[in-house]
């Protein structure tokens, strides 16, 4: 008798010694004994006796099974379910029947022994490597007309805010160092540092494993690099003052390695396996949204269409000089030379086919790649063949108008007062009247509304946008003219980015499409 005393004392200390919770329940759900380990997680002294779900504060059920304990008790097989308590903890619970029933009244009473495992860990790791993969498909969450609309500047820094955003969030790191493998010489060009010191950010690194750090050792193994104590690590050069570990992936696209990523942190040892394998997912994402944002190829691909880009920027200002100097001599000339005015016509009409030519040019030797699919096909055949002036006196205003509307297909025309405006719409020629006029609230002769009051002579409505410079409207032109006709959207604010230009352009267009039809 004292030796089976002695096997069941035994039995609940090794019980007692698991590293898992143990219950029983009774076929009620009731708890009926826990092991020291379910009692150190949950409070033993209100467990006894009351239903399993209950006395875990009513936890979520994930599944796979919503109702394990009830699937034991009918089926007598074993079930299992991931909880998530309150407390933030997950648990994995296993219930299965008890081999043995005691007899009462007739009739057998079911037991379950119901485990629980702590895997916290585990299920944040995979929330945390589920969050990973979404960031890293959302690193170019644009549009593909809003990626082409964007020079390669412009993408650098889209990719920039993104990954800052993701590795502060997600990775919990404020220092970081992207550099790209430039394949024909081995330089790793800085792409981004953030926390890094400057003398470090400029520091020429090549891909080779001697006398180049940790980032030239990974550039040139294709390895992943963990230094846990920069102080006694011999490859790692200082990235910013204070450093005392380091973690650094490779970037790969099709088992080509195109750059590094560089974390590191002022605590020693602070990044471990885990987080090296977050990483290198990451580094994968940020790999395919390179490629996808077409920073490596973008030089090659669009090299035809930004020379002719940059001619036409060249020549787009002078040639509206040319049509405002004509428009004013044909003023003088009208009614009083049929012939100068004949041929100030005729340099009009070939001053702007040279602008259509340089455009058609530039159109006919741009890659195909530089287009990329999915472009909003419709929106540009919109804009294309579309008359648009412009006016401002800020020649950076005009400037940009003519490159970023020119880009779908548009014909931009600027002028740099008002009065200069009213003479190019006056001698508009047949089939060539402007279909939206951009116009600055404040212009060196008169208001943006007077311009608006003056062009109703000549058409009707008016097919008007009027910019302001953060909200600055002191003669209330943007009032007087909504009074007057003025479309309720057609409000530009300087400085403007190019989907807001097009976005108030095509309201134009499309409201007074309508109207004259």
């Amino acid at each position: 008798m004292a030796g089976r005393q002695d096997i069941e004392v035994t039995r609940e200390a090794i019980l007692d010694c698991l590293p898992d919770g143990v219950a029983i329940v009774d076929d009620q759900l009731s708890i009926l004994w826990v092991n020291r380990q379910f009692a150190n997680w949950f409070d033993e002294e209100t467990l006894l006796g009351r239903p399993l779900y209950e006395g875990l504060n009513f936890p979520e059920i994930i599944g796979p099974d919503l109702c394990p304990l009830q699937t034991s008790l009918a089926t007598d097989r074993s079930s299992n379910c991931t909880l998530q308590c309150k407390s933030g903890k997950y648990y994995q619970l296993y219930s299965m029947p008890s081999p043995q029933c005691v007899a009462g009244n007739g009739a057998g009473t079911k037991y379950l022994i119901v485990t629980l495992s702590d895997v916290t860990a585990e299920v944040l790791q995979q929330q945390k490597l589920a969050a990973i993969h979404q960031a890293g498909s959302q690193l170019t969450d644009l549009k593909p007309d809003e990626i082409f609309a964007m020079d390669v500047e412009q993408r650098i820094e889209l990719l920039k805010d993104n990954i800052r955003h993701y590795t502060r969030d997600l990775l919990d790191v404020e220092i970081i160092e992207i550099r790209l493998l430039e394949q024909a010489s081995g330089t790793l060009i800085p792409l981004l540092s953030v926390g890094i010191d400057q003398d470090a950010a400029d520091r020429r690194l090549m891909a080779s494993p001697q006398g180049n750090g940790v980032t030239g050792y990974v550039a040139a193994s294709g390895r992943s690099y963990l230094c846990e104590d920069t102080m006694s690590d011999m490859l790692y050069l200082q990235g910013f003052e204070g450093a005392r570990s380091s973690l650094t992936v490779p970037i790969m696209l099709h088992d080509q390695l195109i750059g590094t990523i560089n974390v590191e942190s002022p605590k020693v040892g602070a990044f471990n396996a885990s987080d090296r394998q977050f990483l290198e997912i990451f580094a994968r994402d940020v790999a395919v949204a390179l490629n996808t944002l077409e920073l490596l190829v973008a030089q090659g691909n669009t090299a035809a269409q930004q020379s002719c880009e940059a001619i036409h920027s060249a020549v787009a200002l002078p040639i509206d000089d040319i049509l405002l100097n004509a428009v004013h001599v044909m003023e003088k000339y009208i009614g009083h030379d049929v012939a100068v005015v004949g041929r100030l016509q005729r340099i009009l009409k070939r001053a702007r086919e040279v602008k259509r030519s340089i455009h058609r040019i530039g159109e006919s030797l741009a890659p195909a790649e530089a287009t990329p699919p999915g472009c909003n096909a419709v929106q540009h055949q919109k804009f294309r063949g579309r008359r648009i002036l412009v006016v401002d006196a800020d020649e950076q205003v005009r400037n940009d108008a003519h490159a970023l509307l020119e880009r779908y297909g548009c014909i931009v025309e600027t002028a740099q007062q008002g009065e200069e405006a009213v003479l190019m719409v006056r001698n508009c020629g047949e089939g060539e009247m402007y279909d939206v006029i951009i116009s600055d609230i404040r212009l060196p002769d008169f208001s943006g509304f007077q311009l608006m009051m003056r062009l109703q002579s000549f058409i009707s409505p008016v097919p008007m946008v009027l910019m302001t410079g953060f909200g600055y409207d002191p003669g209330h032109s943007i009032v007087k003219a909504r009074q007057a006709g003025l479309h309720p959207k057609a409000i530009l604010y300087k400085p403007f980015r190019l989907d807001q230009l097009v976005s108030v352009t095509e309201i134009i267009l499309d409201a007074y499409q309508t109207s004259a039809a």
